[in-house]
């Protein structure tokens, strides 16, 4: 390492201890973390925009490193993260833990640590004589649903200079991937009608109804997985299906009045998703009409919760051409099956690329941590990205 990215890694590993302290759950707001980053920010002379979400509880920020002048990177991540709930930590998940040179704590590895590293580089950034400018750009919502980047990348494409490339800091290993899969999330509600469980011509069970609508979807996974294209470069190689969330019904001896169920289908971008759904969508309508023809009341409804783009790999793809450059990576073309904002900017007509520290093996789950030598390598792309930006 380089005195200056050594120095870079240790700015980083401070700011993302503060990070973490911030329990910035998607059920939560996001707020006091997006004040605090203002603030830091604004003590360095930068100031920043909040770009909000509609009743104010959330937000998005956005500011701009260097000249005001088309060609810039944009250092784009989450403030988000998944819940702790019912996780067995050995540590305080909102405190960050050094322990066999790994950082434990929520978001260390999705995605604060890539946060971190691109504050980190604020101080150099602004020491250096830049010839294009860094955006960094900040969102909410995206473990529910990429929902927050959405109006962040309108506005950069309306009134930013045109930025050249996009990194976004999803943990890749410090290592350049250039695809991703979409994702849809549906959420199905089954009303049924309720009566006393053994008297079944009195009412009708929502839960029973849902069962098969679930079936529906439980074959088609198990469809997709046979029929997985072996060279895929994914995996898994299949589209997939999955119900996440299940909740219905009241009590044992009573047919249910309500089923919700939520479930999501992630494949490449060139994969029909709503052709492949058509069969469910179609035993949706049938049983509906089933439901309300004995009882009015009962029937059955879905609702799109989301639907996130898939990032395709770009041919000659300038924003993969410089994260490696950066990071010294010249591996194979490596794609994730993950779903990302990186998507969203593609739509958008930006070239991106994912590249940020620690692994998604590590993501989601209890004891999630960051190793010290990502951030390291972090830190020397962070330092590269000075140099290559003054050097232009």
């Amino acid at each position: 390492m380089t005195p200056a990215s050594e120095a870079l890694s240790a700015r980083a590993v401070d700011l993302l201890r503060r990070l973490v302290s911030f329990d910035t759950t998607s059920r939560r707001s996001n707020l006091e973390l997006i004040g605090w980053v203002e603030t830091w920010l604004a003590e360095q002379g930068i100031a920043s925009r909040r770009i909000g979400n509609a009743d104010g509880t959330k937000a998005n920020l956005l500011a701009s490193i260097g000249p005001d002048v088309e060609g810039g990177v944009v250092l784009s991540g989450h403030t988000d993260v998944v819940p702790v709930d019912g996780q067995d930590w050995t540590s305080d998940p909102f405190a960050l833990i050094e322990r066999d040179g790994r950082l434990f704590g929520r978001g260390s590895c999705d995605m604060k640590g890539f946060l971190a590293l691109a504050l980190a580089a604020v101080p150099d950034l602004l020491a250096a004589e830049l010839k294009r400018p860094v955006h960094l750009a900040f969102s909410y919502d995206e473990e529910i649903g990429c929902l927050g980047a959405p109006a962040m990348i309108e506005v950069i494409a309306a009134e930013l200079p045109r930025p050249a490339l996009v990194v976004v800091g999803e943990p890749t290993d410090m290592v350049a991937v250039s695809a991703h899969k979409g994702i849809m999330s549906i959420k199905v509600t089954v009303e049924g009608h309720e009566a006393h469980s053994s008297l079944t011509h009195l009412g009708v069970s929502a839960n029973m109804a849902a069962v098969r609508l679930m079936a529906c979807l439980s074959d088609l996974a198990d469809r997709l997985e046979r029929e997985a294209d072996a060279a895929s470069p994914y995996l898994p190689k299949h589209p997939t299906l999955t119900i996440g969330v299940i909740d219905g019904g009241t009590a044992g001896n009573i047919l249910a009045r309500r089923c919700e169920f939520i479930f999501d289908l992630r494949a490449p971008g060139t994969f029909d998703r709503w052709g492949a759904l058509q069969p469910f969508l179609e035993l949706c309508k049938q049983i509906d009409a089933e439901l309300k023809a004995d009882w009015p009341d009962a029937g059955v409804s879905w609702k799109l919760l989301g639907e996130v783009p898939a990032l395709e790999p770009e041919t000659d793809g300038p924003a993969e051409a410089f994260a490696r450059r950066l990071a010294g990576d010249n591996g194979p073309a490596r794609v994730v099956s993950y779903a990302a904002e990186a998507g969203q900017f593609q739509q958008a007509g930006f070239s991106v690329v994912i590249c940020g520290p620690g692994s998604i093996d590590q993501a989601h789950q209890a004891d999630e941590y960051v190793e010290l030598a990502q951030m390291q390598r972090g830190g020397a792309f962070m330092a590269r990205l000075v140099e290559a930006l003054s050097a232009d």
